[in-house]
């Protein structure tokens, strides 16, 4: 079966192809059969791609999609911007918290910090 004739297994392969079926696998939910105009074909797993799969598409695909989904991308953008603000602030509340909860069992840790900040300045 691995040697039939048109079976895709690079996605490389693909490139230029167009699509002349899908047609669902009963064996495996949400598998499918991609039937290609050429004759090809590919299987491919279920579409239940994690965030950071589809973060790292949306990065890699750009040169090619942004013309298509500008709008789209001014969004992501801003919102992958707002993430690492977010992410930002939570690492400093931590920090900070952390400070905080160790100060009356290590007295000298505010000594430290008063280092640092005279270091910093």
């Amino acid at each position: 079966m691995k040697r039939f004739p048109g079976l895709v297994t690079d996605w490389t392969q693909l490139i230029g192809k167009t699509v002349e079926a899908v047609e669902p696998l009963a064996g495996k939910p949400g598998a499918v059969v991609l039937v290609f105009t050429d004759g090809s074909f590919a299987v491919a797993p279920p579409l239940a791609p994690e965030p950071w799969e589809i973060g790292e598409a949306l990065k890699n695909a750009r040169p090619h999609l942004a013309g298509t989904h500008a709008q789209a991308y001014a969004e992501y953008d801003r919102l992958v911007q707002q993430d690492r603000e977010a992410l930002r602030a939570a690492r400093l509340e931590k920090i900070l918290g952390a400070i905080h909860n160790n100060l009356e069992q290590i007295p000298e840790l505010k000594d430290r910090l008063k280092e640092l900040v005279k270091e910093w300045k």
